[in-house]
């Protein structure tokens, strides 16, 4: 291997991770709700455009899976890119705040860019780095986290850019940026020579005359009749809705439980802001990097198991965590940190289980969960918001993951033959 093609492993990364920051506007929604809800929006409504962004995300996903091969990882990455773009570009452009334009524009057809650019640097990373599949995946991703701080912080304390430029300006902008950051970070997205492994590094050994989970490699056909493919399905889906509602109410539900503890709602807003934006927002990030590395030792069963287990212990607490400044930062750290684990472990999961040759594709129809996820969670969470019974929804969510806990632990390696 040249000096170049090393430059090139890990080039991968950076080119990822500009990709994924960008990506992550999705998880800094919360910051729009609140000035769309004082211009006459329901919180049903807001968390309509949040949840129709996630379930078209995880739709396109699979689509971008099955073209990749086509057109290659660099054409389907900017094309995400350009689609992102537009999206918040053209919402902007037609005024804001239009409940209608908004859900299409960035729900539907932001969603769409997100998922036809997500699934690249994944891809393309676990090939370059089969010798670290869990770390990789985990740096990969983990812009996608650290994104909702950035777009958050520039949208509102660090550059205003809604109470100086007003929702319209602000969409226009981060389309712009979105656009231009993606195509560039595409440059980097291509797979390795065919064959090719890292020095020192060989496939897993073959046993009793099967190959080992992961050194196989298993079609989406040949995965979907597999009962492990839906074990690990339902287990992100629950993972997936106690995160994503989580999400969709970081900023509304501790202002309300703040506030029922006698803090004044200028202080609550502002605490409830540096919940999302610093804690749950860098814990997200972080998590996906350390959930990753943790798994390349333990193991992905264990580490999901492990994962989830602390994740429904933690959001069902959250319930009263949230109305003490102290307790609802650790709680939103913890909630971040897990919820980010999933997208290390779960493509990493579907790389050991299913193989990684056809991981693009394979991991679109696991990360549907996201999408069911995506609609489950948030509208739980903004239906019964607006009857006025927040704590149910974290405890629904919280009892999915322990269960999830549990459908991971039984999961048993699948052999090829089997199929």
């Amino acid at each position: 291997m040249t000096e170049q093609k090393i430059m090139n492993r890990w080039m991968v990364v950076i080119g990822a991770v500009l990709i994924q920051l960008c990506l992550g506007a999705i998880y800094a929604w919360s910051v729009f709700t609140k000035p769309l809800v004082e211009a006459g929006w329901t919180k049903a409504q807001t968390q309509g455009v949040f949840a129709a962004g996630l379930a078209t995300f995880a739709i396109i996903m699979v689509i971008a899976g099955r073209i990749m091969p086509k057109l290659g990882p660099r054409v389907v990455a900017m094309a995400g890119g350009v689609v992102l773009g537009l999206g918040y570009l053209l919402a902007g452009f037609f005024g804001g705040t239009s409940f209608a334009g908004v859900f299409i524009l960035i729900g539907i057809v932001g969603g769409a860019g997100i998922g036809l650019a997500y699934v690249v640097p994944i891809a393309v990373g676990m090939r370059w780095f089969p010798d670290k599949k869990g770390l990789i995946t985990g740096l990969a991703v983990a812009g996608f986290g650290f994104g909702a701080l950035l777009w958050v912080k520039l949208a509102g304390s660090w550059g205003q850019l809604i109470a100086s430029q007003g929702l319209s300006t602000t969409f226009i902008i981060y389309g712009i940026v979105f656009l231009v950051a993606v195509v560039i970070g595409g440059l980097w997205m291509k797979y390795p020579p065919e064959g090719w492994q890292p020095a020192g590094w060989s496939p897993p050994k073959q046993e009793n005359g099967a190959k080992l989970t992961g050194a196989v490699d298993y079609t989406s056909g040949e995965m979907l009749k597999t009962p492990q493919y839906y074990m690990i399905l339902f287990t992100f889906i629950f993972g997936a809705s106690a995160g994503l509602m989580s999400i969709g109410l970081m900023k509304l539900f501790p202002m309300i439980a703040l506030q029922a503890n006698g803090i004044e709602e200028a202080a609550a807003s502002a605490i409830a802001g540096t919940a999302m934006a610093v804690f749950f927002s860098l814990a997200n990030g972080i998590g996906r990097i350390a959930w990753g590395a943790i798994s390349d030792k333990l193991g992905r069963k264990l580490s999901i198991a492990l994962m989830m287990g602390v994740q429904g212990i933690i959001v069902i607490l959250f319930q009263w965590m949230a109305g003490t400044p102290a307790l609802l930062y650790v709680g939103a750290t913890l909630i971040g940190f897990n919820f980010g684990g999933n997208f290390a472990l779960f493509p990493t999961m579907t790389a050991d289980t299913f193989g990684t040759k056809y991981v693009g594709m394979n991991y679109g129809w696991v990360f549907l969960a996201y999408g069911v996820g995506g609609i489950f969670g948030p509208m739980l969470g903004g239906i019964l918001g607006d009857m006025g019974n927040f704590p149910l929804a974290f405890t629904i969510c919280g009892i999915l993951c322990l269960v999830a806990a549990g459908i991971i632990s039984m999961v048993k390696a699948h052999r090829k033959q089997e199929v």
